[in-house]
Parts: C-alpha cells; structure tokens; sequence
C-alpha cells in the first residue's frame, strides 16, 4: 500500500513583475520556475542552492505567505490555492516556520512567553493557564528553563533567540515545519547544537521538516532527501546518501567539492566554475547553467533539459543523461 507524501508541490512557479527601461516596459522576475517535489511524513526534506536560486520563495508558497503565481501545492490532500482565507487559517496550525534570523523574527517589544504564546492566542487554542503551562513546557523542550519566559528577546544569544523560535513553531504541535536556513546566522559550535535538537524534536513529536540551506555539510547532517535547486528550477534531487556519493548534475558536483573534509590527508578535486549566476528576470535560454557549464553542448544552450529519474530515486535535469 502506498502511503501518500504529506505534501505535494507540483510544478509551481512565481514571478514577480516589474518595469524596466524608459517607458516602463513590463518584466519578471522569475524566482521560481517549474518546482516539483514531495515530502513524507517524518522525513527531512533538504533544499539547497547558492543565494537567489529561489529556495526560500518556495519555503514561502508552501508556508502560503507567498501565493503561486502558476502550480499547485497539496497539504494532505488539500490544494492549498483553492481554499478561502478561513480554511486556510484552520490548516496553517499544521504547517508552520523558523526563520533565518533569530534577531529580526522576534518582536523587541513583547516578553518570550507572549511570543510563545501568540499562536495559540490566534487560533483560540487552550486558556490562560494552561497557555502558561504550555509555554513553560516548550520552554523546558528547547533547553531553556520556565523562568526565561519573563526576559524580553535583546536579553539573549542568537542561539537561544533561535530556541525560542523553535518553541514558537511548536507551539501549535504543527505536523509540519519549514526551517529557512536556521542555523546561517548563528556561529558554528552553536550550529551543531540547534541541528541536534532539530532531529531530537522530530524524534519526539513525530515532525515533518522542509530543511532551507545553502551549507551543504550542514544539510547533510540532517536531510534524508534533498533537491538542489539552481536560478528557479530544480536540477537534482535524490537521497543524501545517493546525491553525496555520486552527484550527477555538474552544478550539484561543483557545490559538493567545495564542501570541507575534516581529514587533511583526504583531497578532493575542486571544481571552481566560471562566471556569476545569471539574472532571473533575463534567464540565458535552454538549461539555464550552461553559461558556467564545464560540459556545455549546444543542445544546452537551446532546450530545457527534462528533470527526469535518471537512476533509481535519483531525478536530474542535465542533457549529459538524456537518451
């Protein structure tokens, strides 16, 4: 029996319009063009890419704060673009979000418990007591104690900002959780510890992640699939396993072996590529890397490749496997 992903993004895109030149001529910004991906219940979906390929914009549709501008997304069965603003607002307990930076996602001026708390003020969950109750406990989940709920959020470390903001998310036990690149901000010995209690929550309350990175090493560590997205498309996706032992798109290679090797006797082939990231409003035609494709043929340069499964569970969109 085949067990149903808990959400689908199907072919979603959005473009953001805007007006170039002297006479305002109208353009768009593609962020993203063309994503599809599922994730399961209980996994770790990892999504990577350098800067400006889109991977927070998607984190963003899925989260509904952002709406599609052509695609679907299914949350359980529920497409999330034909729902009304109340079904919505019922759903979006189930799904919820870390933000990059644990400085600006806290308001100054309210008290950690009341940031805590908010969720469940808005969606009318549990009384004034036992709101208290529950925020001590997220508290004592987060590693920190009941007595920091009285603290205001410039009375802490980026680290523990981040656990606060980990408690917040939890706050309305959400089946799923988008995590926009978590740990970028925070030093690297503080890193570690976020990640590990990132996997030790998704052991505990049964967690579903969609994990936003531009660290390899760091999705690594904690992805059980990822997909790598380059200028809004995705170009490969597979199991970490399967993607960092034989990555198969040359961008996904070039990402990989700049990833450090904690063995100094260990050396590993740098591929340095040529060129900066094209714009996305003025994507280059066919695959959109092949003005800094090391293997680059014509056929790139005039059709999209197919993102196709080009091995078992490994999905890639790169000619070089087409038949």
């Amino acid at each position: 029996m085949t067990v149903a992903p808990l959400i689908e993004v199907k072919n979603i895109k959005k473009y953001f319009p805007y007006k170039k030149g002297l006479f305002g001529k109208k353009g768009f910004v593609k962020a993203v063009d063309g994503v599809s991906f599922s994730v399961n219940k209980g996994e770790t979906f990892g999504l990577v890419g350098e800067s400006g390929c889109g991977k927070s914009t998607t984190g963003r549709m899925i989260m509904n704060l952002l709406e599609p501008t052509e695609g679907a997304i299914i949350f359980e069965g529920h497409d999330l673009g034909s729902l009304n603003e109340n079904e919505v607002r019922d759903l979006r307990k189930d799904f919820q979000m870390i933000f990059q930076d644990p400085y600006a996602s806290l308001n100054p001026r309210m008290r950690v418990k009341e940031i805590i708390a908010e969720p469940l003020v808005i969606h009318g969950l549990l009384n004034g007591k036992q709101r208290e109750k529950r925020v001590h406990e997220l508290l004592e989940v987060v590693g920190l104690s009941s007595y920091h709920g009285e603290r205001y959020p410039h009375e802490f470390s980026g680290g523990q900002r981040q656990r606060i903001g980990i408690a917040r998310a939890l706050a309305v036990n959400p089946k799923l959780i988008i995590a926009d690149e978590p740990v970028s901000a925070l030093d690297v010995s503080i890193q570690s510890q976020i990640l590990n209690l990132l996997q030790d929550l998704q052991e505990e309350f049964g967690l579903t992640y969609v994990f936003i990175a531009h660290d390899l090493s760091v999705v690594e560590h904690i992805s059980s699939r990822i997909g790598v997205m380059y200028l809004g498309r995705m170009v490969e996706l597979a199991d970490k396993d399967s993607l960092y032992e034989e990555p198969l798109h040359p961008y996904t290679q070039s990402l990989i072996s700049a990833v450090p090797i904690p063995n100094p006797r260990i050396k590993r082939e740098r591929i340095v590529l040529q060129g900066d990231i094209p714009s996305p409003s003025n994507p280059p035609s066919g695959c959109t890397f092949h003005t800094r494709c090391p293997f680059v043929t014509d056929l790139c340069k005039s059709q999209i490749p197919a993102f196709k499964e080009t091995r078992p569970g490994h999905f890639t969109a790169c000619h070089l496997y087409n038949d």
